[in-house]
């Protein structure tokens, strides 16, 4: 008996990078790690392998822990980083303020999000200098303990290296600890061309959330930690939230490969171009408006009600409508290319005339 799978076509599907499906090195390297017998629970090569190449890459000897999602990684990082009196300050739009079903709070067993507004979906450093202050040492009030910053943001927007050290200065400065969530880390690296050293520690991250789901690999996020004074109590963490997984060398396999030789930046590098080129050509269309310029892989723009229609019919996939109405997210990924952009801008057109 064959069981039809409904799927949208690559070039059509603008929803999510996790649309996506896997780099064919990454699914090589799954296969490869499938023969042979090695220890469980990361104690294996290829765990020590990944772990070896992330040392390389942020310059510095890391604490690795995969996990087999961004939020867990989110959840699991904060809850090092943070009492249960404590609260944990980020935009009111980031993901683990809208997206993670109360896993925050329940990972690090009742800490609360505290909103620190800014525009384009990054925290302002004025309104952070408040709110880590706020109610210090009020036995009646949440502590502020943990600053979250989201790289890329949730709106395509990416904080800049001074901007990082800036609120990273604000929060050390009062005693806070920095999470980043990295969901998207690729993709803000790339765009500004620096290192993974200079967009985390060296600018005062202490744990990062580093995606790998979302720019081509399988199921592979992992908690990278600077401080080696929480690698103890991660572990435990992540052994506890059922995190720990017994063939870890299929997580580790995946984040070796996606290092390797440069494919997470020619993957992330291949998602933002696709981003710029359809942000150029939509600006080129009368009725269309960007309400900012793609710095990542995420394009807000306006279209008239009727286009978004006709797109849907001819079975693209974005989301549209959930913010306002008018309003229309296209995400972009590596495996789109310069045609599939191309061929929606046409249809964008033909809709509009």
């Amino acid at each position: 008996m064959s069981t039809t799978i409904a799927t949208t076509p690559s070039g059509r599907a603008f929803i999510s990078d996790n649309m996506a499906g896997a780099s064919p090195r990454i699914a090589r390297a799954v296969a490869d790690a499938a023969a042979g017998q090695v220890l469980p629970y990361g104690n294996d090569p290829y765990t020590e392998c990944a772990r070896r190449r992330l040392g390389e890459i942020f310059e510095r000897e890391v604490d690795l822990f995969p996990v087999s999602t961004g939020s867990a990684a989110n959840g699991l990082s904060l809850a090092a980083l943070t009492p249960p009196w404590g609260s944990v300050l980020s935009h009111p739009d980031s993901h683990i303020n809208h997206d993670e079903c109360g896993a925050p709070e329940f990972f690090t067993g009742g800490a609360k999000l505290v909103d620190v507004a800014g525009p384009d979906t990054k925290i302002d450093p004025e309104l952070l200098k408040k709110a880590v202050r706020r109610r210090a040492g009020d036995v009646h009030s949440v502590q502020p303990s943990v600053l979250s910053i989201s790289q890329a943001t949730e709106s395509g927007s990416v904080y800049t290296l001074d901007e990082i050290r800036t609120l990273s200065a604000i929060a050390r400065d009062a005693g806070l600890r920095v999470h980043m969530d990295g969901a998207r880390f690729a993709n803000a690296l790339v765009h500004l061309d620096a290192t993974p050293a200079e967009m985390t520690w060296k600018a005062g991250v202490d744990v990062l959330s580093f995606g790998a789901t979302k720019n081509g690999a399988m199921t592979a996020d992992a908690i990278v930690s600077f401080d080696p004074a929480i690698a103890t109590e991660l572990a435990f963490r992540t052994k506890r939230a059922g995190q720990l997984t017994s063939k870890m060398r299929f997580q580790t396999a995946q984040i070796d490969a996606y290092l390797t030789d440069g494919l997470w930046l020619d993957n992330a590098r291949q998602a933002n171009e696709m981003a710029t080129r359809l942000g150029e050509g939509l600006k080129a269309i009368a009725d269309t408006g960007l309400l900012a310029v793609p710095e990542a892989n995420i394009l807000f723009c306006r279209l008239p009600q009727h286009v978004t229609a006709g797109l849907l019919a001819e079975g693209y996939a974005f989301y549209h409508d959930r913010w306002e109405p008018g309003i229309v997210r296209f995400v972009t990924a590596f495996s789109h290319s310069a045609e599939d952009i191309d061929q929606l801008l046409e249809a964008v057109r033909r809709h509009t005339r």
